[in-house]
């Protein structure tokens, strides 16, 4: 096998821990490369798990299925992809992992919400009810594209009783755009070299555009507490 910048790459993204760098994870499952890419996609979905490199696992999936790299896992083995099997099954995974999401919140309900919480406080499950009366179901989409919000977004849907149907409609629309769009952008950019010599500063700035999001909201918060004489809320509320 040619060596290409991609397969180098493997065991030059220092700057992110192992479980985090999608081109280690898929290494350690080797010829299972697909089965546990798939998995991750699920769990992180609504399964309780968010701290998985969902986003730059797509990307990185999309750019071996190009065809022009491959990367090696431990043992020699070939990680590899076919696009096709990624643009079906990404998606199946990802809309499955939303449903047990949501039905793990509707059934276990606010049972899991507790004002003391770490993650799962009450006044999120509150919020959540709110935000899905103002701006509608299309909320569960914008998740799609922010980490821990993924995650977390069919469970507090479920606990705050959205209408099931509503929630399976556009969870499938959520799932089709985030799996299929950002799979299909590592497949077009995995093509330029340049791309794949970029390939840490690429990951990193796609965690930062995940995370934006909640800074952001974070920062907005912590404005108007100390407009209204609040101490400011944590980062985790940004949520």
């Amino acid at each position: 096998m040619t060596t290409t910048p991609l397969a180098d790459s493997v065991t030059h993204l220092a700057l992110m821990p192992d479980f985090l760098d999608p081109l280690t994870l898929l290494g350690y499952f080797g010829t299972w490369a697909l089965v546990g890419l798939l998995v991750v996609v699920f769990v992180e979905s609504g399964v309780l798990f968010p701290i998985l490199p969902g986003d730059s696992l797509l990307f990185v999936a999309g750019m071996l299925a190009a065809g022009t790299a491959a990367a090696e896992a431990d043992g020699g083995t070939v990680v590899n992809f076919e696009l096709w099997q990624l643009l079906v099954f990404i998606p199946i995974a990802a809309i499955l992992g939303g449903q047990v999401g949501y039905w793990i919140g509707r059934n276990v309900g606010t049972a899991m919400f507790k004002p003391d919480a770490r993650f799962l406080k009450q006044k999120y499950l509150d919020e959540a009810h709110l935000f899905f009366e103002q701006r509608g179901p299309f909320a569960i989409v914008i998740a799609r594209f922010v980490p821990i919000v993924r995650t977390l977004a069919p469970l507090t849907a479920g606990a705050a009783r959205m209408s099931y149907p509503v929630f399976a409609v556009f969870n499938i629309l959520g799932a089709v755009v985030w799996g299929v769009g950002l799979t299909l952008l590592g497949y077009w950019l995995g093509q330029f070299e340049i791309i794949q010599k970029l390939l840490e500063p690429i990951f990193i700035l796609i965690v930062v555009a995940s995370v934006a999001p909640m800074f952001i909201e974070w920062f907005k918060r912590r404005r108007a507490a100390r407009r209204a004489g609040f101490p400011a809320p944590p980062i985790d509320d940004a949520a």
